[in-house]
């Protein structure tokens, strides 16, 4: 197991993207080109939101592990934009992504956590200090 697995927030970011991905295909199913965008966009931002959390946890260098965990809260965050945008163009009831909301909610606050326990001077070997 590699230790990005043993975080929480990254089981929770699969979770989410295990929720999005019928979600994403139901839409595609009905979507015209002028709502691709968003979907396109809500798919690679989970994913980048994902990646950037797995590469966060692998930096040694505390400051360079917190811009990770902050560029994956800021995916995270954009996810959740995109979630908005696909209610406000009516391709889906704020009902059906409320969960996916809840679950991003709890892995904002999660990485908010991690870049302020990273983000401040001590060992530059990643551990707590």
């Amino acid at each position: 197991m590699f230790d990005h697995e043993k975080l929480e927030v990254y089981q929770l970011q699969l979770q989410f993207i295990a929720w999005l991905t019928p979600v994403l295909a139901d839409v595609r199913e009905r979507e015209s080109r002028l709502t691709r965008e968003v979907t396109d966009q809500l798919d690679r931002a989970s994913l980048s939101m994902l990646l950037n959390t797995a590469e966060g946890n692998g930096k040694r260098q505390r400051r360079l592990r917190a811009k990770f965990f902050d560029d994956a809260r800021g995916s995270a965050t954009e996810c959740a934009a995109c979630l908005d945008a696909v209610v406000a163009k009516g391709i889906c009831q704020l009902d059906q992504v409320e969960s996916g909301k809840v679950l991003l909610h709890r892995v904002v606050s999660m990485l908010t956590k991690l870049v302020a326990r990273f983000d401040r001077e001590g060992p530059e070997n990643g551990e707590s200090g």
